[in-house]
């Protein structure tokens, strides 16, 4: 198991380095070029930097995957990509994306873009707390080997 982190706009990737450590596991960082960062990891953390482009993170982070990785991300559509791969995929407020409920978050991103589209305002995505913090650690370790 490796732990992927789609990590250009990750607030756990602290929580997830810190988890990680002792456990054996790699961690791999994947950004883009754009936010690239002279930051020291560990030795078992990985950064790999992706050119700039809408989706290029998201691309690289499918081909990396492989079943039974672990991968954090707030992208409901590399969710849906990486679900069918065998991967755990769970986004950074503490939740996990499965078969039940991807169908679900596809429909109210795209219900909302058209809101956008058509000249509505819809609000952005809640500040992330503290409490939001704990929740992911919780399940975070829940899902890592013990």
């Amino acid at each position: 198991m490796q732990i992927l982190i789609d990590a250009d706009a990750s607030p756990v990737k602290d929580i997830v380095i810190e988890e990680a450590d002792g456990k054996d596991l790699p961690v791999v960082l994947v950004s883009s070029i754009a936010h690239f960062s002279l930051q020291d990891y560990p030795d078992f953390v990985q950064t790999v930097y992706v050119e700039q482009g809408a989706d290029a993170a998201d691309f690289k982070i499918v081909q990396l995957a492989k079943p039974g990785d672990l991968i954090i991300t707030q992208d409901y559509g590399l969710a849906s990509l990486l679900l069918p791969k065998g991967c755990t995929v769970i986004h950074h407020k503490g939740f996990r994306y499965s078969s039940d409920n991807i169908d679900q978050l596809l429909q109210t991103r795209h219900l909302s873009a058209m809101a956008r589209k058509s000249g509505q305002r819809t609000k952005g995505p809640k500040a992330f707390t503290d409490e939001d913090r704990e929740v992911f650690r919780s399940l975070l370790q829940e899902l890592l080997p013990h």
